[in-house]
């Protein structure tokens, strides 16, 4: 009988509980699994680490990231729609093209992070750290809480 390893468990966990929604990984220690294309709609994460995680293509709508770890991890075309991000680091995350909109991510650490064609239409960035965050092409309509001038920054370097 062969052993699991954290990444074959959490994808059967997510895979057992109603394609993921509602899954409850709070706390836990992901760092550098390759986490692609999975379903945690509604999952709490809230405190996990998810440093250098590959989330690629994963659906985590309305999951709760709150203080998370998310340094440096790949999340490039995952939605995060409605996702809560409050006090998340996510400083040199790749979120190119993921999909945050209606997403809370005041008090976020985004210092780096590529947000390049993100869609953040009505996301809240009410104190978050958004030093030398890539924009470009990004949705930014109806976002609050952005760095004054930041709007016609992003599509200035279009």
């Amino acid at each position: 009988m062969a052993d699991l390893d954290r990444t074959e468990v959490i994808k059967i966990i997510a895979m057992r509980t109603s394609e993921g929604k509602g899954v409850v990984l709070q706390g836990v220690d992901l760092s550098e699994q390759n986490l692609s294309a999975l379903c945690l709609v509604e999952a709490n994460l809230k405190s996990a680490k998810l440093n250098h995680v590959n989330l690629t293509q994963a659906d985590l709508t309305k999951a709760d990231l709150s203080m998370a770890n998310l340094s440096f991890a790949d999340l490039s075309e995952a939605t995060l729609h409605a996702a809560k991000l409050r006090d998340t680091n996510l400083s040199g995350a790749d979120l190119r093209g993921v999909d945050l909109s209606d997403a809370d991510l005041s008090k976020a650490d985004l210092r780096g992070a590529n947000l390049r064609g993100a869609d953040l239409r009505r996301a809240n960035f009410w104190n978050a750290d958004m030093t030398e965050v890539n924009l470009i092409y990004a949705s930014l309509e109806g976002a609050k809480g952005l760095p004054v001038g930041i709007e016609e920054w992003s599509s200035k370097n279009a």
